[in-house]
């Protein structure tokens, strides 16, 4: 079993911001792996199926950014999933916009999301997918809540696919395979 979890910002006024990025994926990977996130659960929206034999959950906390640690917390426990079966999504303004990044483990890189789950679950050792939305030209929150121009979509749409793609891959795979198949360019592709 995986939980796969994108993170974001609920309500309409924060569709399509930069925050939003492991939203957009996880939307992405419903779409792919044909599962509705739609009820309410775990203080998320959820969806739950099956994926080359495997039960895959995809959640999107409704706690807003800096408590999406509630809600994770809340379905890791409830499930009892080893963390390695735990797949985090989110923004990352360290890295161009494009760009994905996939770790085994780490540190929240300043980033409130992770910085609440890390908190939570006492640990760092789950995989995660870091969507790179550029770094701020002016104030950070303004920033990661402004959208991206029209210009940037079709970049922003590829490193979306690319994402879900990629945890797909982890799925599939292993975490060590997609960081070899993803990392690096933002040009890899399946």
């Amino acid at each position: 079993m995986y939980i796969i979890v994108g993170l974001g910002n609920p309500g309409r006024e924060y569709e399509g911001t930069r925050h939003n990025m492991g939203f957009d994926v996880i939307d992405n990977l419903s779409a792919k792996l044909n599962i509705d996130v739609k009820k309410l659960r775990f203080k998320s929206l959820i969806g739950e199926g099956i994926y080359k034999e495997e039960k895959v959950i995809l959640q999107k906390p409704q706690t807003y950014m800096n408590s999406s640690g509630e809600a994770v917390y809340d379905i890791v426990n409830f499930y009892k999933l080893p963390l390695s079966n735990l797949i985090v999504v989110y923004d990352d303004k360290d890295l161009d916009m494009g760009k994905i990044r996939i770790r085994k483990k780490g540190s929240s890189g300043g980033h409130n999301g992770m910085k609440s789950i890390i908190y939570l679950l006492n640990s760092e050792d789950f995989p995660r997918v870091r969507v790179g939305i550029g770094k701020p030209k002016g104030d950070m929150i303004e920033h990661v809540l402004g959208r991206f121009n029209e210009s940037d979509k079709t970049i922003v749409d590829n490193s979306i696919d690319r994402a879900a793609d990629a945890i797909i891959d982890i799925i599939e795979n292993g975490v060590e395979h997609a960081m070899n198949l993803f990392n690096g360019g933002s040009e890899c592709l399946l």
